[in-house]
């Protein structure tokens, strides 16, 4: 038999036995979040081509080389989002939230899109754990949002990650900063990729940010921002850089983080990790003053990070950090008759609601099929009912692994037993877990 078709290159499942890794990864970092004060937002999909053109920047390779752009039946031009955070200022905007108490923190899991070549931690269909923080022009909010992403990537038990930090300015200091730009590369225009030599006259620090190996030799001896920034610049890095210091939260200065996304100002970071080689940032942020303005709101000074989960969970698996144990289940029931299937999925739905995960025969096995099933499963309990268990309403209870047995009664007393195993259980394996992350 062949398959119709396949996944799109550039986009992958998530499989059952891989998908509690997810969402303990997702959980723990939106945990995490609200201890800072930040709530979940949602937002569509797709969004009017234009809140990325203006938002993200017409001159970023995301906008003119990666974005998937439609006209839907309306004629009206539509794009994926390929990132969280303009469609987050939208929001903003739309719902009026900026009017309410400020700043607004908010935290989303969502999925983006970009065409380009797909490799490992860069697919075309991705996800990001992101955080925005709209309404404040504080040095101490970047250094807040730094805070923040540390704490994820450390809850999450990853080592081996460094901090690097820039400043890009203001646009007015930004200005002088590009003539320096423009004229450095004017000298080596020639050298430069077709897409940077475009760049040149538009946006010249767009060149910084060129993955073309001839390029980035070329950057590499270019002016650096910082040395350009104006005095309001300097003091807020300054600062940001105290508040780091205050937390003990080490740092690198790093002139070369540019960010690929023109709505950037003044402090930029990134969190590189050692695990992965060439595709080491796994988290990227910073401010920008001027997006909120740009799609037509009022000067609301903001900033923000985003996490790539696929990278992410890249890292974890590198780094053998441990996972939560998959959900199994507690018990399989294993009825031989009728009245026993009856009787057995009576006892299984009421376990099931108060939150014991439980099983029974749906499929008309035989019982040596059952128990077959039920070893595939996982299950750590099996119980065997059959008239004999009916008639005196009691049963036995079997570990799976130790083959030791229990009888208990098939009444109410039952869900108190099996939510008590199970508890434990839990408990133990969360202190497990925890002294392992610890350990990390």
């Amino acid at each position: 038999m062949e398959l119709i078709t396949k996944a799109i290159r550039g986009t992958q499942d998530v499989l059952p036995a891989d998908s509690h890794k997810w969402q303990y990864m997702e959980q723990t970092a939106l945990a995490i979040a609200r201890d800072y004060g930040y709530r979940e937002l949602r937002t569509p999909v797709f969004e009017h081509t234009e809140l990325f053109q203006r938002g993200v920047g017409e001159t970023t390779d995301v906008v003119q080389k990666e974005m998937y752009t439609f006209k839907d039946k309306g004629d009206r031009s539509i794009t994926l989002r390929p990132e969280g955070t303009a469609g987050a200022a939208r929001c903003l905007l739309e719902h009026s939230l900026h009017n309410g108490a400020l700043p607004q923190k908010v935290v989303y899991v969502t999925s983006c899109y970009r065409y380009e070549k797909p490799q490992a931690g860069r697919l075309r269909e991705f996800h990001q754990f992101g955080a925005e923080c709209f309404g404040t022009a504080a040095p101490q909010a970047d250094a807040e949002v730094i805070s923040l992403a540390r704490a994820v990537l450390t809850g999450l038990g990853v080592t081996g990650v460094t901090l690097h930090i820039n400043s890009i300015g203001c646009p007015t200091c930004r200005a002088e900063y590009h003539k320096a730009l423009k004229s450095y590369f004017a000298t080596r225009e020639e050298e430069l990729c077709d897409t940077c030599k475009d760049r040149l006259g538009r946006n010249p620090m767009r060149i910084l940010d060129c993955k073309s190996p001839v390029c980035k030799a070329i950057a590499a001896d270019a002016p650096v921002m910082l040395d350009h920034l104006c005095d309001d610049c300097a003091a807020h890095f300054d600062e940001v850089r105290a508040c780091l210091d205050a937390a003990e939260i080490p740092y690198e200065l790093d002139t070369g983080i540019v960010r690929g996304l023109d709505y950037y100002t003044r402090t930029v970071f990134e969190f590189v990790s050692d695990a992965l080689g060439a595709q080491a940032v796994v988290c990227g942020g910073g401010r920008y003053d001027g997006l909120i303005e740009e799609l037509g709101g009022p000067h609301l000074p903001s900033l923000g990070f985003a996490i790539g989960l696929e990278r992410l969970m890249l890292i974890l698996e590198a780094k053998g950090v441990p996972f939560p144990e998959p959900p199994r289940c507690e018990v399989y029931f294993a009825p031989m008759g009728n009245a026993a299937v009856r009787a057995c999925f009576g006892i299984v739905t009421r376990l099931r609601e108060g939150g014991v995960s439980a099983e029974c025969d749906i499929a008309g096995r035989g019982l040596k099929a059952q128990m077959k099933y039920a070893d595939k499963l996982g299950a750590r309990y099996t119980i065997v009912v059959g008239d004999n268990e009916l008639e005196t309403g009691r049963a036995q209870l079997k570990d799976m692994e130790t083959g030791t047995t229990e009888e208990v009664a098939l009444d109410d007393s039952l869900y108190t037993t099996l939510y008590n195993k199970s508890l434990d259980r839990q408990l133990a394996g969360m202190a497990d877990l925890f002294g392992s992350v610890m350990e990390g």
